[in-house]
Parts: structure tokens; C-alpha cells; sequence
């Protein structure tokens, strides 16, 4: 088995959190050897360095120790991602892909495997881990696919000479991950990354940094050279170090708006291109003419998915007037009827938040919004399970906000928590300017019977990833990413790949030079 998962017992998925917390306190789920990984190994920092403790957000336990690296081991972990580039830069696109798909075969028979790990450091619930695990094996897929489509073009020119142009990778990738997805991130940045036939180094977040090293060991043990995808831990001076280093050739970061300005200013000292993936406020329009069941589960997807940690919630849920009673009614109804709870059990739809102090933060925004004038129909309050293993977890109850204005912080901010803020509208236009009234454009959704009009609302809104009739839908074969201040560039999908490689032009003199001198 994978190193890290090696003592990881196999057992039923119902087992719970509080049976894996045992397996790390007893040593056998060994998950505190060193999380940083190059040059196809683990990697212990050498000397002195202030460690930083992993917690377990279903118990708030301490889960593994964390090293940062510093200057020394990023410039080692770049040097033997620019060897790994060297070898992995000349294969063809189908040697390229067989070590993907071999990747992806092993992710699937590790499934169960990466879920549990991902639900510990994570706190989602374990179905929505195996729904991650698959989506990166997916991604891995389907760029495998791509990687021997990968071509230029041929322009004739008078004379029989000709020019022609050349697709080629960039060199060492820099991917900074979240910690809402872990995995999953890790592989939609790598994936197209390697396809392309670069060398990637990734630093995931402090707070979720196990499930990224096992993503390294499987490409390692898929055939990947030594260096072509390595793991450094730290916060912002490992990701400083990194965005800095004049070896590296892009960034990519999925994260806040303000982390996202700073990474782009930083690359911008080399010049360097990045792709944001950076926050939202989204938007969920809901007409009257709409499918109530499917407008209400829609919503429910649109804010409550991973604890309502999710870049592309929407959070701004729309309801035209005439139907907005039984709405909430129903949306209430639902929302109380979730299960919280244990994230490793089958029947929990609501795991952990990620920390002790951005659970404060969730519940702080609730406050602040009943003192605005909001009204809580339900929700909002911390939760404690029943368990007494799991008291000291992150929990809270989900929450829906009504009589919410515009000019509501819990309406204006990005909260990043179960918090769903509802909001009554009489016309197309006059929502469409409301929706559209926020710095940021991640995505947007439109749920109505009337094509014609879900067509036309959508041209409108200002997003970079739009639903109709249904949220929070992100298959690898489609880009994703936003509009305005929720980033630059785009993840998955064909598109990507041109930010992930560059274009070379040729031309070639089939007849002598005419010169002007």
C-alpha cells in the first residue's frame, strides 16, 4: 500500500471518526512521517524548524506535525522538478499519458483509501470525499487523453516557404492549493500541468496538507520520474519562496481574493503567468416558473456542499415574490433535516468546518446579520454531537437568512460557511442588476422553466461559470473559473491546456533572402 496509508486498516466506511482517531494515537495509521516530498521520497527538513500541529476538525484532536519548508528545501524541491523536466519535456504525449492513466488506475483502487485520509484532515463528509477522489481521477484522465492531441499549426507562404507553429510545455509549474478540496485540487493542478509535459511543485494548505504527499507517492509509483511532481508544506513564506524563485516558471493558486493579489503581484517581479481561482458571492436566481423541488434542491447544492466551503457557492439566493413562501418553506424544511455529524458514517450529509477559528468566523457572520436585520429561519448555531469523542469538533447547524438586503454584510461578503442568505425579487431586470452588483464573478445560476429566458439571464450575468437549472455541476470535460476579481485563467476542460504551455512560431526560407542591404 501507499506509504502513509501503509498501516491504515481496511474497514467498514461506517466506521467512525472517533475509531480512526484511535488508529492514530495507537500508531497504526501512520501519518506523521514527514509531509514534504521530492525527488520521489519523503522528506524530513533538516535542523531546527518551528512545527505547526495538523488538526482533526471532526474532533479537534491534534492529527500529525507539519514542517515548513524554507529556502533551502523549496530551491531543492525546484532543482529536482527541473530535472524531472528535462526527461518528462522529451516524452511523447502517449509515454506522457500511459504514466497518467496508470496514476489514475491507482487513485481508483485507492479510493476508499484517499477518502478516509481526506474526510480526517478535511472533516467533509465521506461521501463527498469519494465524489473528490473520483473527480481526480477523472481530471487525471481526461488530460492523459488530451496529451497526444497536443499539436501546432502549418501556414503555407508565398514561394513554398512555410511556417509553422509549436506547442510547448513552460517548464516548472507552481500549484498553491485550499484546503476545501485538498485532492482533488492537487490533481486539477497537475494534471493538465504534466499532460503539457511540465514538472510541477505543490504546496498545499497548512491546515490540510496529508492527502497531497499520497497524490506525489502515486504518480511516483505510476512511473513518474523522480521530481516531476513534489510536495512542500508551509504558509506564506513557503508559498513567497516559491512564487519568487526565478526557476519557476508559473503559478497557479486557488484561494481568497486578497492571497490571489499578492500571488499575482509576486509573479509579476518575473513575469511569470498565473491562473487564479479566487473567491465568489455568487448568485442563484430562482423564477417563478421554476421546478419548486428542483429550484429547492439546487439550492440546498448551492450552499450547503463541503459545509458550505465552496469558492462557487451560491450564496445570494434570488426567489421572485409569488413563490417565495412556500420556497423557503420547503428550503427550511430541508436544511433542519440534514444530517451533522460524524463525517466517516454513510448517513452524515455534514461533516466538520475546517478549523476552530473559521467556525468562529461562520458564526460571527450569523451574528452580525441578526443585528443587521436578518431573520434566521434555522441554523446558525454550533453543534455538538452526541458522541462525546467528537465534542471538541467544528461543527455548527446549517443555516438559511431571510429578510436579507443588499447592503447586508451576510450579502455582500463571502462567508464560506452553511450560511444561505435569501433574498425576494419582482423582475428579470431588476435582479439581473442586483446579481450583478459585487466585485466578484466566479459563478451564477438561473433556475426557470423558460429556456428562452434562462438563455437570455444567463448572456447577462457577470460569471465565469454559469448553471441552468441545477449548481455546483463541475465535470472535468468543462473550464471552470470566474469573471471580474474571482480570478484569471480557467481549470479543466481544453482550454487549459493553453495555460499550461506556449506557442513557438517557425518560419522556414524555402528561397534565398531578399535583402534590403
Amino acid at each position: 500500500m501507499l506509504q502513509g496509508l501503509a498501516s491504515f486498516s481496511r474497514r467498514p466506511a461506517t466506521a467512525s471518526v472517533a475509531a480512526v482517531v484511535r488508529c492514530v494515537s495507537t500508531g497504526s495509521m501512520d501519518i506523521t512521517i514527514p509531509l514534504n516530498f521530492w525527488a520521489g521520497n519523503r522528506r524530513a527538513i533538516e535542523g531546527k524548524c518551528e512545527k505547526e500541529s495538523v488538526y482533526e476538525p471532526a474532533t479537534g484532536r491534534v492529527l500529525c506535525q507539519l514542517e515548513p519548508c524554507g529556502a533551502v528545501e523549496v530551491d531543492q524541491a525546484v532543482k529536482a522538478a527541473m530535472s524531472a523536466f528535462d526527461h518528462w519535456s522529451r516524452m511523447s504525449g502517449m509515454e506522457r499519458a500511459r504514466v497518467m492513466i496508470e496514476a489514475a488506475h491507482i487513485i481508483e483502487s485507492k479510493r476508499e483509501e484517499i477518502a478516509e485520509m481526506e474526510v480526517v484532515n478535511n472533516g467533509k463528509s465521506i461521501t463527498e470525499a469519494r465524489l473528490d477522489v473520483d473527480s481526480a481521477r477523472l481530471c487525471i484522465e481526461y488530460y492523459a487523453g488530451l496529451a497526444s492531441t497536443l499539436a501546432g499549426q502549418h501556414v503555407q507562404l508565398p514561394g513554398g516557404s512555410f511556417a509553422y507553429t509549436r506547442r510547448e510545455p513552460l517548464g516548472v509549474c507552481v500549484g498553491i492549493g485550499a484546503w476545501n478540496y485538498p485532492f482533488q485540487i492537487a490533481a486539477w493542478k497537475s494534471a493538465p500541468a504534466l499532460a503539457c509535459g511540465n514538472s510541477m511543485v505543490f504546496k498545499p494548505s497548512p491546515v490540510t496538507p496529508v492527502t497531497a504527499v499520497l497524490l506525489a507517492e502515486i504518480y511516483a509509483k505510476a512511473g513518474a520520474p523522480e521530481g516531476l511532481y513534489n510536495v512542500v508544506q508551509g504558509s506564506q513564506l513557503t508559498g513567497s519562496l516559491l512564487c519568487h524563485h526565478p526557476d519557476v516558471a508559473k503559478v497557479s493558486f486557488t484561494g481568497s481574493v486578497p492571497t490571489g493579489k499578492k500571488i499575482m503581484e509576486m509573479a509579476s517581479k518575473g513575469v511569470k503567468p498565473v491562473t487564479l481561482e479566487l473567491g465568489g458571492k455568487s448568485p442563484l436566481i430562482i423564477f417563478q416558473d421554476s421546478d419548486l423541488e428542483n429550484a429547492v434542491r439546487g439550492a440546498l447544492m448551492a450552499n450547503f456542499l463541503s459545509q458550505g466551503q465552496v469558492c462557487s457557492n451560491g450564496t445570494r439566493v434570488f426567489v421572485q415574490r409569488d413563490i417565495m413562501p412556500e420556497f423557503v418553506e420547503e428550503v427550511v424544511k430541508r436544511t433542519q433535516a440534514i444530517s451533522i455529524g460524524d463525517p466517516l458514517l454513510e448517513s452524515t450529509r455534514m461533516g466538520a468546518l475546517v478549523s476552530r477559528p473559521h467556525l468562529d468566523k461562520v458564526l460571527s457572520f450569523v451574528e452580525q446579520a441578526k443585528t443587521e436585520g436578518a431573520t434566521v429561519l434555522c441554523g446558525g448555531e454550533p453543534f455538538v454531537p452526541p458522541d462525546p469523542k467528537l465534542r471538541g469538533g467544528y461543527y455548527m447547524t446549517p443555516c438559511v437568512l431571510a429578510d436579507c438586503t443588499d447592503d447586508m454584510t451576510c450579502v455582500k461578503e463571502e462567508i464560506f460557511g452553511p450560511v444561505m442568505s435569501v433574498l425576494s425579487f419582482e423582475t428579470e431586470e431588476e435582479v439581473l442588476q442586483r446579481a450583478n452588483d459585487t466585485t466578484m464573478g466566479l459563478a451564477a445560476g438561473v433556475f426557470s422553466r423558460d429556456v428562452r429566458r434562462a438563455h437570455r439571464v444567463v448572456e447577462q450575468l457577470k460569471a465565469g461559470s454559469c448553471f441552468i437549472n441545477n449548481y455546483n455541476i463541475t465535470p472535468v470535460e468543462v473550464p471552470f473559473g470566474g469573471f471580474k476579481m474571482s480570478g484569471i485563467g480557467r481549470e479543466n476542460g481544453q482550454v487549459t491546456i493553453e495555460y499550461y504551455s506556449q506557442l513557438k512560431t517557425v518560419y522556414v526560407e524555402m528561397g534565398d533572402v531578399d535583402s534590403l542591404f
